[in-house]
């Protein structure tokens, strides 16, 4: 009987040992859950940051190449191309509202 006892002592002890654990683990999953947060939120930023200044460089070569540098030029003549569609497009939608 007093083995049993003692038995059960330990396993008790083992018991809330594994508890404690379990509670410092579900503690650290909850800290990481927010650091994991406030990363995805700064990702999301810096993206858009990314995404913006790519496009500013991109209007910053073109309009390199139109005040005479030689890089880019089919770049450059591709995006007036693009640019005099969109109008001629406008100019015919224009013309039949009329």
């Amino acid at each position: 009987m007093q083995e049993n006892k003692s038995e059960i002592i330990i396993l008790e002890e083992k018991i809330i040992g594994l508890l404690n654990k379990l509670k410092g683990n579900h503690l650290d999953l909850v800290k990481i859950k927010e650091q994991n947060d406030i990363l995805e939120f700064k990702f999301k930023e810096i993206n858009q940051k990314y995404v913006i200044l790519e496009s500013e460089n991109k209007s910053l070569k073109i309009a390199n190449n139109l005040l005479g540098s030689n890089e880019g030029n089919q770049e450059t003549k591709s995006k007036i191309n693009s640019l005099i569609k969109e109008v001629d497009f406008c100019i015919q939608q224009v013309s039949e509202m009329n």
